[in-house]
């Protein structure tokens, strides 16, 4: 164990999950401060010790705060002429209040004492310095208020503190924030949450002041607590199956078993959580896997959108059932076995490969759709079957063929994503600005197609916007999900089989492994759908499962690391 930071390992903990609590005396007493805590307006004049002060300020200043940001400072006022201005600024903000209220209700008001501005010895304005882009702030781009709420913890840490020194604490918001913000001479973008007065309090209060005053009461916490969701709220679609995530005990013991090994925890980084999650569904003893490969033609390769002729996909096919093509020799060499399936190649099937090909008419996309939804669904469902067949042999890796497949990938992910098409559509292997701008304007008429027709559900969009292969590569990932096996992902369009899938059934993303991050524009996109991390980044034009398998062959070599490490003694 290192000998800075936490120094328990993780036998100790799993032995002892709750012997990070502290002794029976100390909680008592941080619950009896809680319950404790008032809101104090009467102050006695002495002096505050500065060694007092400073010990609450740490306290403050040891709150919580979103991405360590500590945007809160804190303005300590002693100056009794500038308490004197904000005392008047709280005596207008008074009245101001009263008036806005029914006669009985602004007399109530009236007679509380709501402030101690000029008795307290102490004036300490928090202020937020917002200063910050939030998009620069861990986890204040979803929520750009955080910062707000970080200095909210820090007032409670304070009123906390100054309360088990005995003194009393009042939080003051009768101030209009850009006059006290006047008043201090804030720069733009910093706040106030108001006035804290802090001192020795003249009032000793059993009870929240409001609460005696009649004001208001405390409701019962069994009306504050909510279970699962909000009262009356109608509840989820449920998903059409009942394939779940790996239970919590499960990822727990995973993670569990890697802090054991004899390195630092972590010390395989992105590859280390891969490893985790295929742990977590069961597959610690995985030593193999198997690439699917399926294949297709797509009638919008008659646009100009690629810069190889359609025959190639049937040279790249009949390659990979010999075992030379690149992407069959990269899962060989990664000790992946291949299952190749014509899922519509142009032509006759191709001898030696696994055969679900779509019935029915196959439209461009952007003048028809691309299939039928009961040929979707019957590819859908045979690559069920493969995926679960291919879980029996350990890891399953996704791969595709098909000249045009990514105007494909690009205008399913658009309809998935609500995505504009000029963020999802990229070069493809080997194209040039000319067809760069043919695939734009494709995808562009297809999504406006599909959106027209009042497409939702996202079967019906890879029936409208998808690829036969795509469909078959959706199923795989559903059927091995539901085998209990992880599921590496190569480029653009298997992720985009993939999202179908967890758009179909949520519980199949845990079990996604992104194996590269591929050079399409579109792709980035996806895997941020997916929440998932890519083990490689070569910038990789290949297609085929070559980022598939080579990823596959990195997880297959950290299991066997997980599995051949010593461990240390419990």
């Amino acid at each position: 164990m290192p000998l800075v930071g936490d120094a328990t390992s993780a036998s100790q903990r799993a032995a002892d999950p709750a012997g990070w609590a502290m002794d029976g005396p100390t909680r008592d007493a941080l619950h009896r401060v809680v319950a404790a805590r008032r809101d104090v307006r009467r102050f006695r004049p002495d002096p505050v010790p500065d060694e007092v002060l400073e010990r609450v300020l740490t306290a403050a200043h040891a709150a919580p705060s979103v991405g360590h940001s500590q945007p809160w400072r804190f303005v300590v006022v002693q100056d009794p002429a500038t308490r004197d201005r904000a005392a008047v600024l709280t005596d207008r903000e008074r009245l101001r209040q009263a008036a806005r209220l029914a006669p009985d209700a602004a007399r109530r008001l009236l007679d509380l004492q709501l402030e101690g501005v000029r008795e307290a010895p102490l004036g300490v304005v928090v202020c937020c310095d917002r200063r910050a882009p939030a998009a620069g702030v861990l986890g204040r781009a979803t929520f750009p208020d955080a910062d707000l709420w970080s200095c909210a913890a820090a007032i409670q840490n304070l009123w906390l503190a100054a309360r088990a020194e005995g003194l009393g604490l009042g939080w003051v918001t009768l101030f209009r924030p850009e006059e006290l913000a006047g008043l201090l001479g804030l720069p733009d973008r910093v706040v106030t949450l108001g006035w804290l007065c802090l001192g020795w309090p003249d009032e000793r209060p059993p009870a929240p002041g409001l609460e005696r005053a009649g004001w208001s009461r405390r409701l019962p916490l069994a009306d504050v607590v909510l279970r699962e969701r909000w009262p009356g709220a109608a509840p989820p679609a449920a998903p059409p199956s009942a394939l779940r995530a790996p239970g919590r005990h499960a990822v727990v013991a995973a993670r569990d078993e890697a802090d054991r090994l004899l390195t630092p925890p972590g010390s395989l980084g992105v590859l280390d959580r891969a490893v985790d999650a295929v742990v977590a569904l069961g597959g610690a003893g995985t030593t193999r896997g198997t690439l699917v490969l399926a294949a297709a033609d797509h009638p919008v390769a008659g646009h100009g959108v690629s810069a190889y002729s359609p025959g190639v996909s049937r040279d790249v096919v009949r390659a990979a059932v010999a075992g030379t093509s690149l992407g069959a020799t990269a899962a060989r060499t990664a000790g992946l076995r291949v299952r190749v399936v014509d899922a519509g190649v142009a032509g006759e099937p191709v001898p030696g490969t696994t055969v679900l090909r779509p019935a029915g008419p196959r439209g461009d996309l952007a003048g028809a759709p691309a299939m039928t939804p009961a040929a979707a669904r019957e590819l859908l469902d045979g690559g069920r079957r493969l995926g679960a067949e291919a879980a029996g042999a350990g890891l399953v890796a996704l791969g595709e063929v098909g000249v045009g497949n990514t105007t494909v990938a690009a205008a399913l992910a658009c309809g998935l994503l609500d995505a504009d098409p000029g963020d999802a559509v990229g070069l493809g292997a080997g194209a040039d600005a000319a067809v760069l701008a043919r695939k734009r304007q494709v995808v562009a008429a297809a999504v406006d197609r599909a959106r027209r027709a009042g497409v939702d559900d996202p079967l019906d969009a890879l029936a409208e916007l998808g690829g036969p292969e795509l469909a078959v590569l959706a199923g795989v990932v559903l059927g091995a999900a539901a085998a209990g096996s992880a599921v590496v992902l190569d480029g653009y369009a298997t992720s985009v089989a993939a999202l179908v899938a967890v758009r179909l059934e949520p519980g199949v993303q845990p079990a996604l492994l992104a194996g590269q991050r591929s050079r399409e524009r579109g792709h980035e996109l996806v895997l941020q759908e997916l929440g998932r991390e890519p083990l490689l980044d070569l910038r990789l034009r290949a297609g085929e499962g070559v980022g598939a398998a080579l990823a596959a062959g990195l997880v297959l070599a950290g299991l066997a690391l997980r599995r051949e490490t010593a461990r240390v003694d419990p």
